[in-house]
């Protein structure tokens, strides 16, 4: 009898257990505002344009236990046809922005693009929580698409590879998650350096992955 009443206190232990440990991987999803996206597009920087872009930061946070909230990409855009240049800054809300472990990396969008955010290997992570490669890493995926300076702005001139829809030709800025690395501007986690092209091959000779920072406005 003793022997029954102990098997069945430690199943009911298992259960409570296992059910805490799925309580606390989905937790931090009901607060989640900031990622960096786990995977790209694989297409290198044809993305689908910036609501290709939206629509997998999207589909990410979704998968991540993250609704009822909106997503966009952190990317900027030039200007086409009737419509006009897109700063990266000005379409992702208005925060504060917290990671899957729930720190907050910036309060504001002012915040957010001075020496005060939070951001680093760290805390700039996937939608699941997962530290992204640094410098160093193997392989190495620290350049962030972004296309923009280190204001969150269109940079003069910048086409930023067709407007994300070109794997060819041309070039995007790149931040460095991991505030680490060579380039103009080496510790920027949004304005790093510029892309060698915008092929998926290109990219990962660089450092990168194709893979973008997404926020909830």
């Amino acid at each position: 009898m003793k022997r029954l009443v102990l098997a069945c206190a430690l199943v009911v232990a298992t259960v409570i257990t296992a059910s805490q440990f799925s309580l606390s991987q989905q937790a931090p999803a009901s607060g989640l505002s900031f990622f960096i996206t786990s995977a790209g597009s694989g297409d290198g920087a044809n993305l689908g344009g910036l609501a290709g872009a939206d629509a997998h930061c999207q589909k990410l946070a979704t998968a991540a236990g993250s609704t009822g909230r909106t997503w966009r990409a952190y990317l900027s855009a030039s200007p086409s046809g009737n419509q006009p240049a897109v700063n990266a800054r000005d379409r992702i809300g208005r925060g504060p922005w917290q990671n899957a472990k729930s720190v907050v990396v910036a309060t504001n969008v002012d915040d957010l693009h001075s020496d005060k955010n939070k951001l680093s290997k760290e805390n700039s992570i996937t939608e699941k929580g997962a530290t992204v490669n640094g410098r160093g890493d193997s392989p190495n995926t620290h350049d962030i698409l972004t296309g923009s300076d280190m204001n969150g702005r269109l940079p003069m001139g910048a086409t930023n590879c067709n407007n994300w829809t070109s794997n060819g030709d041309g070039a995007a800025n790149v931040g460095h998650h991991d505030r680490q690395g060579g380039g103009d501007n080496p510790t920027s986690w949004n304005a790093a350096h510029a892309s060698r092209g915008c092929g998926q091959a290109n990219l990962v000779a660089t450092g990168g992955a194709g893979l973008f920072y997404c926020f909830a406005q």
